[in-house]
This record gives structure tokens, sequence and C-alpha cells, in this order.
């Protein structure tokens, strides 16, 4: 059970400062903790949170910049499904502007931050908006509620189904429930504590729940998982990838007056101050989300061939790019480009000839470099069947005594193989293990 009456009660508080200040290690903490006349549960639930705080601090630091002593409250789970500060500031602009004006008068500036949970969507909400917080667990709104108030931000909270929205909104004006606008909701997908749910299907509220909901607002964002089939997202949204350079963190869909640019998808990448540092855009096309029976097995197959520990799949579909042979470079997409379906177009747009070497595996090969924004593009010197003689010769012809291997759609322990291969040259260099026309091959990048 969360304890939030005792982390954020005084005395806690003041001896998680102290220990910070005094850089007390866990064991440390755990002796002050039990000479303080804490219980060995009251000990754990202050322990496991102080074991978050450096991540709280990664993820949201920009809002406690100016005051170190302010703590927010989750637990681990609550803390991996929030929004990060850099996705919840650029996602700060999609809300209309002037929102403060006459749309205020009219009591329409109302977001209903909907599965609030530690409020990671809410810190990032203009202030010109009220907000109002709606979690059916009440350890959730527990944070919510001192997480607000900690980030100096005016909220009301509601325990509650948001699936009930329609019965909320004939809650008496009291509760702050009429007159709503504006919905933004992240569904728990997770069913276990730091476990990713496999199923992304399995969202509460489901999509097709937050479709009903979203009947209720003018306009809307939902919160998917990167990886949710986006065949089963309805017409007349607007779908966008967003992340950094190397991970796709959510498919957000703006549902009503939010999509500006309703049936289009765009990918967008987010830098750590939460401005664009690339952005690219098509109309949606249900023919790249609707996949073949062969295809999904293709692409299910290279995902069990990648391993578990990779967080994206990195399939493509027959309508991105044509199979052809091996280029000069070799360029991996951006992981929003991957899933949104925009690498081809991206691509082509630098080199027409861009191609791919594998179905169902996106590396795009081309005789001109790809874009830096977009790309991470290796200049491919050598190539060789995967086999530990093949790859030693090819490895000792160019010298070469430092490896970083990557792989896609090979399977096995990097670290084994690295130690198998024994190189012993002076130069560094990216080591490929991937397929070609669908057999494993061996590609060699200097590591300039």
């Amino acid at each position: 059970m969360f304890a939030a009456e005792l982390l954020t009660s005084p005395q806690v508080q003041e001896f998680i400062q102290d220990a910070l200040k005094r850089r007390l290690d866990e064991l440390q903490v755990s002796t002050a903790l039990s000479r303080a006349g804490y219980s060995n549960e009251d000990r754990a639930a202050i322990m496991d949170y102080m074991a978050l705080l450096t991540k709280i601090q990664e993820k949201f630091g920009c809002l406690l910049a100016s005051d170190k002593n302010r703590f927010l409250l989750c637990d681990k789970l609550a803390l991996e499904q929030s929004t990060a500060q850099d996705i919840g500031r650029w996602k700060a602009n999609l809300w209309p502007a002037g929102s403060d004006g006459e749309s205020s008068k009219s009591g329409a500036s109302i977001v209903h931050d909907l599965c609030c949970g530690m409020g990671g969507d809410s810190f990032f909400i203009p202030a010109s908006f009220k907000v109002i917080g709606v979690d059916l667990d009440e350890n959730r709104i527990a944070m919510y509620r001192h997480n607000m108030e900690t980030c100096g931000k005016n909220a009301e909270v509601i325990c509650g189904d948001v699936r009930e929205v329609a019965k909320i909104r004939e809650m008496p004006a009291s509760a702050g429930m009429t007159n709503t606008k504006f919905f933004t909701i992240d569904p728990a997908r997770r069913a276990l504590e730091g476990e990713n749910q496999r199923d992304l299907r399995n969202l509460t509220p489901t999509l097709e729940e937050v479709v009903e909901i979203s009947k209720h607002y003018q306009g809307g964002m939902v919160k998917l998982p990167p990886g949710y089939p986006p065949a089963e997202i309805p017409d007349g949204t607007e779908i966008l990838y967003l992340g950094g350079h190397s991970d796709c963190r959510e498919c957000l869909v703006l549902f009503g007056i939010l999509a500006k640019n309703p049936d289009t998808v765009r990918a967008v990448m987010v830098g750590k101050d939460g401005n664009a540092l690339a952005e690219w855009s098509r109309p949606r096309d249900r023919s790249l989300e609707t996949l073949d029976e062969d295809l999904q097995e293709k692409l299910d197959r290279n995902d069990s061939l990648e391993g578990k520990d990779r967080t994206y799949r990195t399939a493509t579909s027959r309508n991105d790019l044509p199979i052809g042979e091996i280029g000069r470079y070799l360029s991996e997409p951006a992981p929003v480009l991957i899933r949104s379906h925009l690498f081809n177009a991206a691509a082509l747009t630098c080199d027409p000839q861009a191609h791919l070497i594998s179905e169902g595996i996106a590396y795009v090969a081309s005789d001109l470099p790809l874009p830096a924004t977009g790309f991470t593009c290796y200049e491919i010197v050598a190539h060789s069947e995967i086999s530990t003689g093949a790859v030693r010769a090819m490895l000792k012809e160019h010298d070469i005594g430092k490896i970083t291997l990557k792989l896609r759609g090979v399977k096995l322990d990097p670290d084994s193989e690295i130690k198998r291969l024994k190189p012993k040259g002076k130069k560094s260099a990216i080591l490929f293990y991937t397929r070609a026309a669908g057999e494993k091959i061996a590609l060699l990048s200097l590591d300039h």
C-alpha cells in the first residue's frame, strides 16, 4: 500500500532533506530511520521512495529547479508511466492559445486529466486552463494533489471511474465539472510494476471506451503506447509519434478541435528543452497500417530474433521501400520515423535510389548519406557472412581491435560474440549483424 500520508508528513520530508544534504548511503539511511523509531514497513516505504528521487529529478527537474527541497510524490509504476518534461513541454503547445479570453468567461477552458496518475500531463497544461484530475486510484489522487500543489499548480481532483464521464459531467457546478471542453487521457497499460504490457490492446480504459469518452468533449488527446496498432485508431484524428533521437515514447492521438490536421500522421523528434528538433508528416494511408498474415508472421519472427531487450519493433511494410543490394551507406532511421512509416519519404528525398536490404528490417541502404536529423548513417567498408572465421578475417583486414556490435534480425549475446571474435587491431568499428534478402550478413563500418 502506498503510504502517501507518511511520505508527505513534515517529519519524513525533513528527514529526506537532511539525508540528501549529508549524502547518506542506503545503510546509513536505514540505520537513521530505525533509530528514529520507524517500523520496518514505514522504513521500507521511505527508502523505496528515496530510491526514486534521482529519476524524478531527471524526469521532472525543470519543475523544481528553483527549490531543491521540494519533492514530487510517486511510486515506481506511476513514475514509469508518466510523461517526461521534454515531451510534456512540447505537448503544451497543442492546447489552443488565448484560452484565457472569451472561452474562459464562458467557462469552457477546462481540461479533464483522465487517469491523471501522478500528474505528468497536468504539469504542463497552460496556466490559463482550469485543470481537474480524475482517477479511480486513491493513491494516484493523493500523488496528483500533492504534486500539483508542489509545482504551484491549481487543480481540483475527483476520485472516480473516467468511463463514467457522462455522469461526472452532471455533477453540480461546485465540483467544477460543468461546461467542460477538453480532455487528456493516459490509459493504464502495465499489468505489473516494472513490466511492459505486451498486449498493447489491453488498456484501461480501452481505445473504444476512450472514443466514447471523447464524444463528451470538443477536443482532447490520448496517449497510447508507440506500438499500438494504428489500424484501430479512428478516422478524423491526428496521429503523432513523439520521442527523441533514440526512442519513440508515445503515440499521441488528437481528437476534435485539437486535431488541426485530421487524418494526418506526424513524427516529431523532441529535444531536451521541449522544442522540436525535426518534424515529418504525411496524409494517413491505411495501406501502411494493415498487414497480411504472411508479412505479419515475418515481422513477429524478426521481433523475436531481436530479443526482448529492444524497446521498439523495427518492422517495415512492403510499401515502405523496395528491396535492393547493400549500398555505400547503411542508415538507421530514428524510432519516430520507423513507427510513423515516414522514413521512406525522408530517405527518398535525399536519395531517390534509397532502399531496404531485407524485408521487415528498417535498415536503409543508399549511395548518398542520409541526414543526421532523421538517420544515423554509417559508411560500409566491407561485409561477410556471419561465421567466426569470415568475420575475424574481415576485422583483421581492416585492423579492427575494438568493435561495437549492433543486432537487427539476428539474436545472440553481443558480449559473448565480441569475446569469441577476439579483435586485435588498432582501429574501432561498428559491426552490424543483420540480414540481406533474408540471409544473415555482417557489415563493417569504421568508427571515426
